[in-house]
């Protein structure tokens, strides 16, 4: 499972231009799972994002967690993240899970989020959504449950 992490002082999804959902300050997720990702990747990514200390603190050094700032997360499904440019131009997905498997690791995710007491908003699984963000820093990190990077 990989995934894209953004810390942003606000963000929110819509489709066919009506919003989704929003978020204020805490972390947009592009989320991508692999054929061979569990929920375990899943428990993995989930607790790793939040507690990864990018939030500054009192004197400005990235020491706080998710958790410590009581942020929100927007979680957004992403398969594209598995698209592997290594040969020709166009990118091959093979390495990609199946809808119906993705979609249950997604939902997983999102209600793992749920249940760390944090506010988690979800995209639409499968859609064309459009992602509007205020990336604070800016933040991003990459994370990949199977540690490739």
């Amino acid at each position: 499972m990989r995934a894209v992490v953004q810390r942003v002082k606000e963000a929110g999804v819509s489709v066919d231009g009506s919003l989704l959902g929003q978020i204020k300050r805490g972390l947009v997720i592009l989320l991508g799972m692999g054929q061979d990702d569990k929920e375990e990747d899943a428990d993995y990514l989930l607790s790793k994002i939040i507690h990864l200390r990018i939030f500054e603190d009192a004197e400005g050094k990235m020491n706080r967690s998710l958790l410590d700032i009581k942020g929100e997360m927007l979680v957004i499904s992403q398969f594209t993240l598995y698209g592997d440019c290594r040969k020709g131009r166009r990118p091959s997905f093979v390495s990609a899970a199946e809808p119906k498997k993705a979609e249950s690791l997604y939902e997983y995710f999102i209600k793992g989020g749920e249940k760390a007491g944090i506010k988690t908003v979800p995209g639409k699984f499968q859609a064309m959504m459009d992602i509007n963000l205020v990336n604070q820093g800016p933040v991003t990190i990459l994370l990949d449950s199977k540690r490739a990077f």
